[in-house]
């Protein structure tokens, strides 16, 4: 469990954007709602957020046409708050932080985490919180690149290597996503007008000029973008529950 310690007394907010429609599932439902372990993907990251014991509230930026979030008996927590979210990951970003404007300061601590990645473990979102206490800006979990990766030229089919990359100096970002909130806000509503090409909340702080912070987190933290990423994410939950129920032992 995530240790009242761990921050530096703020109120922590949670944003989960999720109103993408996930094409690369090639399915027809939005990939939030596919079923893993007999629960929707989205059930199981919001109720992983909830067990935060800092949480002020979480803020979910939903797509205008969904139909299926309302009946999700997670979204009826007194702590969670629906949003109408954007064209893109920004957009629905901003818009929860646009929310709680009137509620948060700005030295409050926001969470942006995927609606995709289920398996995140709160020791590593505590981790997180303890090595940027105090941190004027934040930071975000990632992991080392352990791959050789290539730079390709895709004009041709198929593409061909440009140049290998030195890995030693390249990380996967994941999410939780944390900042103070007036940085956050700033730095996306600037991306947002100067049409700049954000990727992700860190994305944005740095095209500002500050300097964010990566905290390694677990390889576990997968966001699931692919058919296979299911039986993947699947396992991770059952050893999760298996050392969980070995731990209360």
């Amino acid at each position: 469990m995530c240790s009242s310690a761990a921050t530096d007394h703020v109120s922590i907010w949670v944003v989960v954007p999720a109103a993408g429609i996930g094409s690369r599932m090639q399915t027809k439902v939005a990939k939030q709602y596919l079923l893993l372990k007999n629960k929707t993907i989205l059930e199981h990251t919001l109720e992983r957020l909830l067990q935060l014991p800092q949480l002020t509230a979480m803020v979910v930026a939903h797509n205008i046409e969904d139909d299926k979030i309302a009946s999700l008996n997670v979204v009826k927590n007194s702590k969670i708050e629906l949003v109408i979210g954007g064209a893109e990951r920004s957009d629905s970003v901003l818009n929860g932080l646009n929310y709680i404007a009137d509620k948060a300061r700005d030295d409050d601590w926001v969470l942006v985490h995927d609606a995709a990645r289920p398996c995140i473990d709160l020791v590593d979102i505590e981790n997180l919180m303890q090595q940027l206490k105090g941190d004027l800006v934040g930071g975000i979990l990632g992991v080392p690149v352990s791959d050789t990766v290539k730079r390709v030229a895709t004009q041709s089919s198929p593409s061909v290597i440009t140049e290998t990359l030195d890995r030693s100096v390249l990380w996967q970002a994941q999410t939780p996503q944390m900042f103070r909130f007036s940085i956050l806000r700033d730095a996306l509503q600037q991306a947002v007008s100067n049409q700049q090409d954000i990727t992700d909340e860190a994305s944005a702080v740095e095209q500002a000029g500050l300097q964010v912070k990566i905290i390694e987190g677990s390889r576990n933290n997968i966001k699931i973008t692919r058919p296979e990423d299911l039986v993947i994410a699947e396992l991770i939950l059952s050893q999760q529950a298996l050392a969980a129920g070995e731990l209360s032992q």
